[in-house]
């Protein structure tokens, strides 16, 4: 009797990898603005560029099943100087059903595929919070999921140790 990861139970039949996207959700947003109203005043006077710096993770979590619970997180920090002009976060989360792929396919879907697929999601979101703040518009630049889970990939080979996580 046949019974592996490639055929079913005795009946000789391939199964089908399947990659189904059930659900698309915020799962947690924030935004501040600490400084405000002073800092529109501060932004106006000033000839200094604010430093915007985006802090990104990732986490999956299995959900029985052949569900997996895929978070990204975007942190977007803006700053004038010393003083913090706004702070927009948001866990961009999604629930993906995952079957029939080998371990090494499966890694590669949570850890590129699915961040690929949440990321303009999430992309708008911080978009809209820091318009609705007052601020100017910010769109993120795209980001290459593809290659850093490739060097997440190379990092793990190297080391040997645990692969190392995205979130700050």
């Amino acid at each position: 009797m046949v019974d592996d990861a490639n055929h079913g139970p005795g009946n000789g039949q391939a199964i089908q990898p399947q990659l189904v996207l059930q659900k698309i959700y915020v799962k947690d947003l924030s935004f501040e603005a600490p400084h405000a109203p002073q800092i529109f005043q501060e932004i106006a006077a000033t000839e200094e560029q604010p430093q915007v710096e985006l802090n990104l993770g990732q986490r999956a979590t299995a959900l029985g099943n052949d569900l997996y619970e895929v978070v990204l997180s975007l942190t977007l920090t803006c700053a004038l100087g010393e003083r913090t002009a706004y702070l927009a976060e948001v866990h961009q989360a999604g629930v993906f059903g995952i079957a029939g792929f080998s371990e090494q396919d499966q890694a590669g879907i949570i850890g590129s595929y699915c961040p690929n697929l949440l990321f303009p999601y999430a992309r708008q979101v911080i978009s809209t919070l820091v318009l609705e703040g007052g601020f100017p518009p910010f769109l993120l630049q795209p980001i290459n999921f593809d290659a850093l889970f490739a060097e997440q990939q190379r990092r793990m080979a190297m080391g040997g140790g645990e692969a190392p996580t995205l979130n700050s």
